[in-house]
């Protein structure tokens, strides 16, 4: 009965202090922890979302155009997959009398002190950043759309930045097991219908059911609008 009662005494006196300094504590406000719920009905939050979706493309066009040059000058470099060439040049955009060299010759401190780190260089906002969640490219959601019958489009944004500054899709897969192989996708989109024959023979078991539960779609993985900042598909190339 000893050895029962040391626990059952420390549990206790555990309780005491944890109630009493649950009763002394400031409580938070609700605020810093939760989100308020949604006081609209989500047809009328989608109605608001699609009416001010111009105007948020707008603002977004504006910021990355003054941030950087979007122009189009492909070099005669292929990216890995060899399907899209690489951009020159560089793209950060200075401001008004500011030189590269002069940025160069000066300290940091003095950078800082007269602000001019340029723009580019900054955190650059989600295209709609009170909402975040990802945002796919125009060539991946028709894809997802034609082999899975997937629908990624969302209806308040749109992805904001120029095809020409995106990574080739699909993306080249290459094997550090099989490096003989070189691009095992093929130049396909790797997904749940055709997994199986692509990668079938050069990889393992193990790794072959891995891959099966990766490329499964669920409720999750399929979504638009998960609770993330940024998307990893939103990348400059």
């Amino acid at each position: 009965m000893a050895s029962f009662a040391r626990p059952a005494a420390l549990a206790a006196a555990v309780s005491i202090v944890m109630a009493s300094v649950g009763v002394t504590a400031d409580p938070l406000p609700p605020d810093t922890t939760y989100r308020p719920l949604p006081t609209l009905p989500f047809s009328a939050v989608k109605a608001n979302d699609e009416a001010q979706k111009p105007k948020v493309m707008q603002r977004q066009s504006a910021l990355l155009n003054e941030r950087y040059d979007l122009a189009n000058r492909p070099m005669r470099v292929m990216m890995s997959g060899g399907r899209k060439p690489v951009q020159d040049g560089v793209r950060v955009r200075l401001a008004g009398g500011a030189t590269w060299d002069g940025l160069a010759g000066m300290a940091p401190d003095a950078i800082r002190d007269r602000n001019l780190l340029p723009e580019g260089f900054r955190p650059l906002p989600h295209v709609k950043q009170a909402t975040g969640g990802q945002v796919f490219p125009d060539v991946q959601i028709n894809e997802i759309q034609r082999q899975e019958q997937r629908n990624l489009r969302r209806f308040d944004v749109d992805f904001d930045l120029p095809d020409h500054l995106t990574p080739e899709f699909p993306a080249p897969i290459f094997l550090t097991t099989h490096p003989e192989l070189g691009d095992v996708s093929r130049g396909q989109l790797l997904t749940i219908k055709n997994f199986y024959e692509f990668m079938n023979g050069i990889i393992t078991p193990v790794q072959m059911e891995g891959l099966r539960l990766l490329l499964t779609p669920s409720r999750r993985r399929s979504s638009t609008r998960p609770r993330t900042a940024r998307a990893p598909t939103r990348a400059w190339a």
